[in-house]
């Protein structure tokens, strides 16, 4: 089995789609609009590809985005630098097989050298106790709850401090930036030339 953890490209867009709306009510389904809105804005959008097929994905903002989340803002109105995980969605057939604890890894590795926290929420509507068990032995504390809007699910906003990022701030950040090497560049972003933008599920003339 060949893993590779690789940032999202626009051909991935269709199947990434189906898997986070085939992913139950603990996944806030997508449209191909909003999920155009992550690729061309997420600061990571990573994909786990095994052996030539998409088995799961991670998309994570930082801070000052405008995306219209109530959670995200939550985070905005109360920290003034973060990376938010927004989404983790693994393919039933590639669950337990411990790809969420590779994307955590990877996530927080893009992280501590950017923010001093790694925040994201579950839902405690419907409660899922693997979910808060995974999410707290790996770090994370409750930070705060809320419920998404109206008639929304209580959701249970937890943070996680990443003690490297002093370090990182002292010796890089305020002193020219990070060192320019693959690991740590950002991801390309999409052309926003609009004659070649594709949503998911659109066929090419």
């Amino acid at each position: 089995m060949a893993l590779a953890i690789r940032d999202v490209r626009e051909h991935d867009l269709d199947a990434v789609l189906a898997l986070n709306n085939a992913a139950g009510r603990i996944i806030l389904a997508l449209d191909a609009g909003q999920l155009r809105y992550f690729y061309e804005h997420a600061d990571y959008f990573r994909v786990a590809e095994i052996d030539g097929h998409i088995a799961g994905f991670l998309i994570a903002l930082r801070e000052r985005g405008d995306y219209a989340s109530p959670n995200y803002q939550w985070f905005g109105e109360r920290y003034a630098q973060f990376v938010y995980i927004d989404r983790i969605v693994i393919a039933n057939t590639y669950r337990r097989h411990g790809l969420g604890r590779i994307f955590y890894c990877d996530v927080t590795s893009y992280a501590e050298v950017r923010a001093p926290l790694l925040t994201c929420e579950v839902f405690l509507e419907p409660r899922d106790d693997k979910v808060l068990l995974f999410h707290g032995t790996y770090g994370f504390q409750e930070v705060g709850q809320q419920r998404m809007g109206e008639s929304g699910p209580q959701v249970s906003l937890l943070a996680k401090e990443l003690p490297s990022y002093p370090y990182v701030l002292e010796t890089y950040l305020e002193r020219g930036g990070l060192p320019d090497v693959p690991w740590l560049a950002e991801r390309p972003r999409p052309s926003h030339n609009n004659d070649k933008r594709r949503l998911a599920g659109e066929r090419r003339p």
